[in-house]
């Protein structure tokens, strides 16, 4: 029979059998968990929950963005900073624009900002969209490195946590008189947020906001081109002066020149 098998060329063919993947004799593991024990579906895994407060900014890339157009940019902090209209919080910002200015960004400019109690208004300036997505992400860094270093020092214990809520959002001003609206709005935004009234005597309101750029700012309706004179050891906020056309005069075609005592509306 064997002879005659080799004869034909056929011999008969011997059964494979699969061999087992290594692990399989383990025991199984615990619902939840991983190979190192993580992951897996598990209390408090995946992606945190929204956090309560103003809706969050979509994370989609930014649009294009013309030189010739100032930005209107809001920058949300997070409660456990603490309230930034106070004196050291507004030098760890003041310190933030210095460190920015001597960082030479020259395309990426901060023409006119305003600090209120969990947030800052900026008016900016920008080459293009990474010129501004750039100096506001510097700006953020800076700011956040020195606001978390006064509340370690005020708490007497070291936070690293975060500061600014989520992205910033930001509107490109096209008109003049968008761009009217957007000066008022931000040097005068306290009086939106009733803040001229604190620190000021029963009955009184302070003229001008402090805590803004409004102080540089020559374009009041009450005081005809003529800027502030500082008070004696105020440090006013570093600003640059502006490029584009609409907030250098073309804001002025777009109606009365921004009051003093103006309460702006919703932008």
């Amino acid at each position: 029979m064997k002879m005659a098998a080799q004869a034909t060329g056929r011999t008969r063919s011997r059964k494979l059998t699969q061999l087992g993947l290594p692990g399989t004799d383990a025991p199984p593991r615990r619902a939840g968990s991983n190979a190192n024990g993580h992951g897996g579906k598990r209390p408090g895994a995946g992606r945190k929950r929204t956090l309560p407060g103003p809706a969050r900014g979509a994370h989609r890339t930014r649009p294009f963005h013309d030189r010739r157009l100032p930005v209107h940019v809001v920058l949300r902090v997070t409660q456990e900073v603490g309230r930034l209209r106070r004196d050291k919080a507004y030098a760890a910002v003041r310190l933030a624009m210095i460190a920015l200015l001597l960082a030479g960004r020259t395309g990426f400019r901060v023409v006119h900002m305003s600090i209120q109690r969990h947030h800052i208004h900026l008016l900016c300036e920008a080459d293009d969209r990474v010129a501004l997505a750039n100096g506001v992400r510097a700006l953020c860094i800076s700011t956040a490195r020195r606001l978390n270093a006064l509340v370690s020092q005020e708490r007497g214990e070291r936070r690293r946590g975060r500061v600014f809520t989520d992205r910033y959002h930001a509107t490109a001003i096209t008109k003049p008189r968008q761009a009217r609206h957007a000066l008022a709005y931000v040097l005068n935004n306290w009086r939106r947020h009733h803040e001229d009234h604190v620190g000021v005597g029963a009955g009184r309101r302070a003229m001008v906001d402090r805590y803004a750029s409004g102080v540089a700012f020559g374009g009041w309706a009450e005081r005809d081109g003529v800027p502030f004179a500082w008070p004696k050891g105020f440090e006013p906020l570093p600003t640059a002066a502006p490029t584009t056309w609409l907030l250098q005069e073309g804001w002025r075609r777009g109606g009365t020149a921004p009051s003093l005592w103006e309460v702006p509306g919703p932008m």
